[in-house]
Parts: structure tokens; sequence; C-alpha cells
């Protein structure tokens, strides 16, 4: 598997365009590189999340985590301390920074995350957008719960956490209307439960919406997810930014795939 993150990496840095935007004719794409790619957070945002990652990589409890498995199939409980998980779980600042800027820019009224964690990324999406609500998933109850306590700490009111496998909860999210800004798909890395839950949030996106898909070279599985996922007919734009992937539904603009350098 390290083999082929490593040539997928390569293989981006060879063919990525550049981040400022050089060479994209899209205006749609343009504006997104010098609007979103490169325009800088609130250092307010960073200072809140950032102290709180901090905080639970010095954290050694240890808790125990449910672990739902491929589509909550399997239901096995695991010790785990909450340092460890803060090392190898959250997003890195660098792309904090980019889900708070999308989030910002097309979270609209709704927000939906699959993969709380002790919520990082959760925050970087709720701070850039105080009057949007964020809804997000963690199949683990204490996970939950710490996460809970850290937005409270936070001071972040317009979160709501749901607790449960994705394979419940989300289909209930969308029944409930709310057509989601921004989806940030994250918490599972097998394909087949990826492009089931990218198929649920089709019935309620539009063309102002945006999908993004975490960890999309994490293994063949989720390259693969990937592929199926640009591809699919209802995609106008894809954005490969080697560790994430986003798509957009714009009508009016012939499908094309970018992989840009972040």
């Amino acid at each position: 598997m390290i083999f082929f993150r490593l040539s997928k990496y390569l293989k981006y840095i060879i063919m990525s365009r550049h981040s400022r935007g050089h060479g994209i004719h899209s205006p749609f794409v343009f504006n997104l590189i010098i609007n979103n790619f490169r325009n800088k957070i609130d250092p307010d945002i960073v200072s809140i999340v950032e102290t709180t990652r901090k905080r639970m990589l010095s954290d050694h409890r240890s808790i125990k985590i449910v672990d739902l498995g491929a589509g909550g199939k399997r239901n096995k409980t695991i010790l785990r301390q909450v340092s460890d998980i803060a090392r190898k779980s959250p997003v890195p600042s660098k792309y904090g920074a980019f889900l708070s800027n999308m989030a910002a820019d097309f979270g609209g009224t709704h927000i939906i995350e699959l993969g709380t964690s002790f919520g990082i990324s959760t925050m970087y999406l709720a701070a850039a957008c105080p009057d949007t609500t964020v809804s997000t998933i963690e199949g683990s109850p204490s996970v939950a719960a710490i996460a809970k306590e850290n937005f409270q700490t936070a001071g972040l009111k317009n979160i709501r956490v749901y607790t449960g496998s994705f394979d419940e909860v989300l289909p209930s999210l969308v029944e409930e209307g709310k057509t989601p800004g921004l989806v940030f798909i994250d918490g599972n890395h097998r394909k087949e439960p990826v492009l089931k839950y990218f198929g649920i949030i089709l019935e309620k996106v539009n063309e102002r919406s945006v999908v993004i898909i975490d960890d999309i070279n994490y293994s063949r599985s989720m390259a693969s997810a990937w592929e199926e996922i640009r591809n699919h007919e209802k995609v106008s734009v894809s954005i490969d930014i080697n560790r994430m992937g986003i798509v957009f539904f714009r009508k009016g603009i012939t499908h094309n795939d970018y992989q840009i350098r972040y």
C-alpha cells in the first residue's frame, strides 16, 4: 500500500497544474484556486482548532472504540489512546484550512460530514460559517463524546453530532430535505461504502453543492472509487489535490478533470 501511495503521489507531482492557477482556462476553476486554495484563513479559527488538536495529542486516556467496519456490518470494540487517534485520524492543518475556505464559500445552510473523530475537521468547517448547521456523523460513542466536549469548549454551537453507522444516519439526514451546500466524506476508506454514500448524497445535491472525499489515494480501492465518482454523469468538474478529491455539479460547464498542486 505504501508503494501504491508513493506512485500516486509522484504521478500527482508530475501531472498537477500550478497552484496559482496558471494554465487553467476555466473561469470557475481559476476563481476557485485563487479564492479557496490560496486564500488565507482567519488566524482565530486556526488558533481554536489547533489548540484542540494539541490537547488531544497530549491526552493519554485509553477509550473503547467501536469499529463498525465496512457498511456497519462488523461491530467490534478495541482499546486505543486518545493521543494515538489524534495523531492518525484528523486532517492536517493545511487541509483543515482548505475545508474552512470551502465551507465559507459553499456551505450554504447545511454541511454534512461523514466521520467526526475528535472534531478537528468539523471545527474547521463550522468555525468558518457560524450561521450554517454542520451535521457530523461518528460511529463510536466514546469518540463522539470527546468531540462534543471539544465543540463546547471551543464555543461552536452550530454543530449537530449524530452517533451511529453512516448507513443508518445518513439516509435520515438526507430525508430531512435540506440540500447540503458541502459534503465531506471521511471515516470509511473502502470503495463500496464510499460509492454508496455518494449515491445517497446525490439525491439531495444541486448545482451549487460540492462534495469532498478524503484519502482518495489511500488505497487502490479508494482510487477506484474516486475514478467512478469523478466520471459520474452528474459531475461537471472534478479536482484532484492528491489527498482529497472535489466534485461539482455545475450546469452549463463541459465536464473536465483537474489535478491541482496544493
